[in-house]
């Protein structure tokens, strides 16, 4: 039955994901999430990403914490907007961003399906200078852990396409993100993700986390 629902959703968000282009997670930046956490109770950690034409970078705080199969998390921080884009000048300034988000596993890997699913639900903000953006991107994170022998290092590869319906600024519309990335998590306590967007944003974002 998990399975079921977790390809009914994926192939929604495909078919979707060929329709437009995207942006990109809760708060707008590239960070995206693997089908399931590497913790027991709790993690917290720092996201530095560029999202793309417009944003220097941004930098995000974040905190998540784990209920049985489903885990939650909140995340905060600003992005430092660039003087031009293509070539335009602009004013530049920075912007507040402030999201949450809800995951659980939908899909367990089998000798039919190689692969564990989750189902991801969120809600953000992106706001300040300019236009202010707000967030919903429902998505489904597919991936497998593998690892290392001999090593308490752990690589999970993921791919995560999201539906993104975004309004703000006076307009409303229904994005469409594809986040590919990689957990690898090097010690009892630390873990190092890489994560980047196809779409309207395409943007690359790193982060580390502690663990327990």
């Amino acid at each position: 039955m998990r399975r079921d629902i977790g390809g009914g959703i994926l192939a929604l968000v495909l078919l979707a994901g060929g329709a437009g282009t995207a942006a990109a997670q809760e708060t707008g930046t590239p960070i995206f999430k693997a089908p399931y956490r590497a913790f027991q109770s709790h993690e917290f950690g720092a996201s530095l990403s560029d999202p793309g034409s417009g944003v220097s970078f941004a930098l995000e705080g974040f905190y998540r914490y784990g209920s049985g199969a489903n885990d939650f998390s909140v995340r905060g921080g600003f992005e430092d907007l660039s003087n031009s884009v293509n070539g335009v000048k602009l004013g530049g300034g920075t912007r507040a961003l402030l999201g949450g988000d809800f995951r659980t596993q939908v899909v367990s890997y089998s000798e039919s399906f190689p692969l564990d699913g989750s189902l991801t639900l969120g809600f953000g903000a992106n706001v300040g200078d300019g236009p202010d953006a707000y967030y919903i991107p429902v998505g489904v994170s597919l991936g497998r852990r593998f690892d290392v022998e001999n090593s308490n290092t752990t690589f999970v590869p993921y791919v995560h396409p999201v539906i993104v319906p975004t309004f703000g600024g006076g307009d409303s519309e229904i994005d469409f993100a594809l986040g590919l990335g990689v957990d690898v998590r090097f010690s009892q306590q630390w873990v190092i993700r890489a994560s980047g967007g196809l779409g309207d944003i395409e943007g690359v974002g790193i982060s580390i986390a502690y663990i327990r």
